[in-house]
């Protein structure tokens, strides 16, 4: 891996990638709605925003294949932010700073930032991808996964992506 690649990694994945519980809704130890903590390096020159669409890109539909179940999706990050903290999710309109601008999107549950999943089986790998964007993007109030990658089609600088398995 080149040391200027642009890439995100997030302190709590172990070193064989496992989504620790804490960040799930199941078992013992497990928090409610506990996004882990990211970080980013290497952000390419001329990124104005930054945004993160996590998925569970093993998410079964019983009625078809493999589709992408949405987690979480954040616009609106200040290139100049090195990252988000442990539980920064759901806690967007106590944030300052850097941090003020920033809005969580709806997931596939229709409910606004991370979702703890709850997995019928485990072995799931969860896609944590970073956006680098040359402008800003203006989505209203209801930010989704698919009105995101439309508005942004043209305007990626980069992708730094981080696979976690539960």
């Amino acid at each position: 891996m080149a040391s200027d690649e642009f890439r995100l990694v997030s302190p709590a994945i172990n070193h064989e990638g496992r989504l620790p519980r804490k960040y799930t809704d199941e078992g013992q130890g497990a928090k409610k709605n506990l996004s882990p903590p990211l970080e980013w390096y290497n952000v390419p020159e001329g990124t104005k925003t930054l945004a993160l669409v996590v998925q569970d890109i093993d998410a079964p539909d019983p009625n078809g294949p493999i589709v992408p179940w949405t987690v979480w999706v954040v616009v609106n990050i200040p290139p100049t932010l090195k990252g988000l903290p442990e539980g920064f999710s759901g806690k967007e309109e106590e944030m300052e700073g850097d941090y003020a601008g920033i809005k969580e999107g709806v997931t596939d549950l229709k409910v606004p930032g991370w979702r703890g999943p709850k997995l019928p089986s485990h072995g799931h790998r969860f896609e944590f991808k970073l956006y680098a964007l040359d402008d800003e993007v203006h989505l209203g109030n209801k930010v989704t996964k698919d009105k995101l990658l439309e508005a942004i089609e043209g305007h990626v600088l980069g992708e730094a992506v981080l696979v976690a398995i539960f």
